[in-house]
């Protein structure tokens, strides 16, 4: 099992970036694929990018495509999410998910979570 403590988010106006940072426990992180998820206020969490175990795929919700960026770094067992034009719609808890298959769009199918990192866009 691995470990997830998020870091990064924050405050931010709209149009302003953000990098959120995930960094995981454990020898074994190069093999599992990696994600981030969000879940605002009364809504359902919902996928926003994933990474495989090689850093050479990477998927995205349609509503950050071209916006935001997801990388990792398998030495330093950490992955990023790069967010730039935000909007205030993009306000939400960030959560990072780690997935031994191919990380699942659907929460249901996450093991590993997390527990999140606040971020507000303010209009």
């Amino acid at each position: 099992q691995v470990q997830l403590v998020e870091s990064g988010g924050g405050l931010v106006q709209a149009g302003g970036s953000l990098r959120l940072s995930c960094a995981a426990s454990g020898r074994t992180f190069s093999r599992y694929s990696m994600g981030w998820f969000r879940q605002a206020p009364g809504k359902e969490r919902e996928f926003v990018a994933s990474v495989s175990w090689s850093g050479d795929t990477t998927n995205y919700a349609d509503s950050v495509k071209g916006r935001f960026i997801i990388s990792r770094d398998n030495a330093k067992n950490t992955v990023y999410l790069q967010m730039n034009s935000l909007k205030p719609e993009d306000t939400a808890v960030y959560i990072c998910a780690a997935s031994i298959i191919a990380m699942p769009t659907m929460p249901s199918g996450v093991r590993s979570w997390g527990q999140g990192t606040q971020v507000t866009v303010s209009s």
